[in-house]
């Protein structure tokens, strides 16, 4: 091959000015996307920020002339909720926190030992278990709330009768405690298939080596498969705690007054009216109920695709 082949036959090089130009024009594009996106909380921020004759008189991407956060204290415990004589968000935020804790932690521990039964203990019929868990996962919202309350009206009803029996009713019955079991139950088919999926591509030799050394099935779930498990019970607590937290069908249909949780009580103060609308109460409430979200996303939030993918390659 002649030297003229071998100089034709290589490929050309870029130089690192188009590698610079390149970079620059997708961090050019991800900047621009980044603002588009974070305009509307930029809006929230300043407008609550802000005294109520500013927001209706002024431009709205205007800078506050007069920092104040009246609106959010107004918004925390001062604010007029619906027809509630409950003033401010911070009992229906604490509600939301009631409810949200034991939902996470049950259907986090539940959808663990589904996953941990579905491919480590397997028996006859698994997979079909397995697939009408995951069948659970495309039911909307909307065709559950009706046998969802004909069960939680008979346990309302079995509360009713402990209490009349021994004084307790163990909770059967109460707002929060309805919630808790709906976000459990409708919570547990996507649990299940995280820790499912994770714990496929767990090494099963490490389980029969614990059945050897005489580990009952709990202490092999114990001492095993959750010390191992940190990346998809990360992923779970996210997913959970952000559908659960945001939801708001069901908190406005199976809790009411005093008892509902932060998404209705939002919207109601968004929807109360009392002549005048107070945006700057409006939107320093609306970023009080999205803060916790956000935190978590903060906090966790690099671990998620981390955890997502953990479980996705066998071996």
């Amino acid at each position: 091959m002649s030297a003229a082949d071998l100089v034709t036959s290589t490929p050309s090089r870029r130089g690192p000015g188009h590698s610079r130009t390149t970079r620059i024009v997708i961090y050019g594009l991800l900047f621009l996307f980044a603002l588009v996106y974070l305009v509307p909380l930029l809006v929230m921020v300043m407008t609550s920020l802000k005294p109520l004759d500013e927001v209706t008189g002024g431009n709205m991407f205007a800078l506050p002339r007069h920092l104040t956060f009246a609106p959010w204290s107004m918004a925390w415990g001062e604010a007029r909720i619906g027809v509630s004589d409950t003033r401010g968000i911070s009992g229906y935020f604490f509600n939301s926190v009631k409810m949200v804790v034991p939902a996470v932690l049950i259907s986090t521990l539940l959808g663990a030992l589904n996953g941990y039964v579905l491919t480590k203990w397997s028996f006859s019929g698994h997979k079909l278990v397995f697939g009408m868990m995951l069948f659970a996962c495309f039911i909307p919202f909307q065709s559950v709330i009706i046998p969802m309350a004909v069960i939680l009206g008979a346990l309302g009803r079995i509360g009713v009768g402990l209490a009349d029996l021994t004084g307790w009713s163990f909770g059967l019955g109460n707002a929060t405690v309805n919630l808790v079991i709906v976000h459990v139950i409708y919570g547990l088919g996507f649990t299940t298939l995280f820790f499912r999926n994770y714990y496929a591509a767990f090494p099963s030799e490490l389980v029969k080596a614990a059945m050897i050394d005489g580990a009952s099935f709990f202490q092999i779930f114990r001492r095993i498969l959750l010390p191992n498990s940190t990346p998809i019970i990360i992923v779970t607590v996210i997913y959970q705690f952000t559908n659960i937290w945001n939801d708001f069908l069901f908190g406005s249909t199976f809790a009411a007054g005093d008892t509902a949780p932060m998404t209705v009580a939002l919207n109601n103060l968004v929807n109360t009216s009392t002549g005048v609308v107070e945006y700057n109460v409006n939107m320093a409430a609306a970023i009080i109920a999205a803060a916790p979200t956000l935190l978590v996303y903060v906090i966790a939030g690099r671990y998620f695709v981390r955890g997502l993918m953990a479980g996705a390659v066998k071996g």
